[in-house]
């Protein structure tokens, strides 16, 4: 083995690189500790090579561009814009709703500058800050009142607690259902201190059900919507406006969990109609339960609306302060629900609903602009072409229902056809500036384009696809 000690010699050192015009720069730029600490890192590692015979020794502007591109690779930031070309709008590990401008705006504002959060400006007192929507969702919703939290998981578990806790809580056991991340009604229902109570079967649940089971010890009873499936065949289940009779009479309290939750009738998108958060109200529901960031198209929040003196008791619960919701996703909350007074306008304003009423002849059409380029972009060895997609709405919502769209497949060609050319290909999109978040299905990387809006930008990320095939 070859003495290393000439090779040591040539190694900078840190005060030596430190003088170097990149390193003052980069010290103004990630501050003197961490470009210390990458440095030292960047030396170690010129050492260790040196000493080994593997390389050469660099200059002092090479290694600390070296401790450069390692400070900016961890200075990256790991919540990230993408490009949802999955085909499902409301694509919960994408962040599910985009939110509107005017959301954005407000939530900006919020940020920037003190707001009266807490303070009611009419009297100089202390204020709620529920106030702040509770009149848009009473207005929209047909409600007595309404409180928000932080998710509809809270507002669920929130209500079973305060009308539940150390009482029953009935439920239909075809509605017993489990959504993303494990969540599973029976466990909230544990946590939330109420002891379950299953009616029916998985497929038929009747009337004389759940009058069978009401009593004394009753605390509600919780009606679920099965958001994430259907049962088909021979089924039956109890209406809202049945099952409000039947829990009226008994002077018992009825949760109605919509999940995703809308504000308006989805028919008028071309979409089939999904029970509005108005409709659960009209049924008799004493409290409902929906999403924020979902079909209503805003930031994550849950919200309960109904009778004034439920919501009274929620409010006066103490786990309310710990699910409450901070004032930037209040100010947004607002500025959405602001939309919703005028319908007629929503799809130019609410991105969410914008892209479930896309029109299929309009992506294929964008699908055929971006071909050329997405060709040039994936090289020789793939072959792209227009496809046609079905995209999904995402989130438990509406689950079978599928929107006719567009998009492009991206194929491996030649020797290279094959899986772990596809899994290749979709890494490098999800290596981009901004990645492109596709799916493979059918030998191919699918891009649905319908989420797809800044096509500008999509075309100018694409010069950093590091899969070009030369002839």
């Amino acid at each position: 083995m070859r003495d290393p000690g000439p090779a040591f010699r040539r190694i900078p050192s840190i005060d030596e690189l430190l003088k170097t015009p990149l390193a003052i720069e980069a010290t103004d730029r990630f501050g003197r500790p961490a470009l210390l600490e990458a440095l030292r890192h960047c030396v170690e590692e010129v050492r260790g090579a040196a000493a080994s015979g593997r390389m050469a020794v660099p200059n002092a502007d090479a290694i600390v561009a070296s401790a450069i591109a390692s400070l900016q690779r961890a200075s990256q930031p790991k919540v990230r814009p993408v490009f949802n070309l999955t085909g499902t709008v409301l694509h919960t590990n994408l962040g599910r709703a985009q939110i509107a401008e005017a959301a954005i705006e407000a939530a900006t504002a919020a940020m920037r500058e003190a707001l009266a959060l807490e303070f009611d400006l009419a009297t100089g007192k202390r204020g709620e800050r529920d106030n702040l929507v509770r009149d848009l969702l009473c207005e929209l919703t047909g409600a007595e009142d309404a409180t928000v939290v932080n998710n509809n998981a809270g507002a669920v578990l929130l209500a079973l607690n305060t009308l539940g806790r150390g009482k029953e809580a009935v439920i239909s056991r075809g509605e017993l259902i489990e959504i993303g991340g494990a969540f599973r009604m029976p466990d909230i229902m544990a946590r939330a201190g109420t002891k379950l109570v299953e009616v029916g079967t998985t497929n038929r649940t009747h009337e004389k059900d759940y009058t069978a089971a009401l009593g004394p010890k009753t605390g509600l009873v919780l009606k679920v919507h099965t958001s994430n499936y259907r049962v088909e065949g021979f089924t039956k289940s109890v209406s809202g406006k049945a099952l409000a009779d039947i829990t009226r009479a008994q002077n018992v309290p009825l949760l109605n969990d919509l999940g995703s939750g809308t504000l308006v009738d989805l028919a008028r998108y071309g979409l089939s109609h999904e029970q509005t958060v108005r409709e659960a109200v009209a049924e008799g529901a004493d409290l409902v339960t929906f999403s924020g960031d979902k079909l209503l198209g805003g930031p994550q929040a849950g919200f309960i609306i109904g009778r004034r003196e439920l919501i009274a008791r929620l409010n006066k619960n103490p786990m309310k302060r710990a699910l409450r919701v901070d004032k930037v996703r209040l100010a947004a909350i607002e500025a959405t629900l602001q939309l919703y007074r005028d319908p007629d306008r929503l799809a130019e304003r609410l991105p969410t609903i914008r892209l479930l009423a896309r029109k299929r002849d309009d992506i294929a059409a964008q699908a055929a602009r971006l071909l050329p380029a997405l060709s040039a972009a994936v090289g020789l060895g793939y072959v792209a072409t227009v496809v046609d997609c079905a995209s999904q709405i995402g989130s438990g919502a509406l689950p079978q229902e599928t929107l006719p769209s567009a998009g492009i497949a991206i194929r491996a060609a030649g020797p290279r056809a094959s899986g772990r050319a596809l899994i290749t290909l979709a890494a490098a999109f999800r290596g981009l500036d901004k990645p492109v978040i596709g799916r493979i299905e059918e030998q191919a990387l699918v891009l649905d384009l319908r989420c797809l809006e800044d096509e500008a930008g999509f075309v100018r990320n694409l010069a950093g696809l590091q899969l070009r095939e030369r002839a």
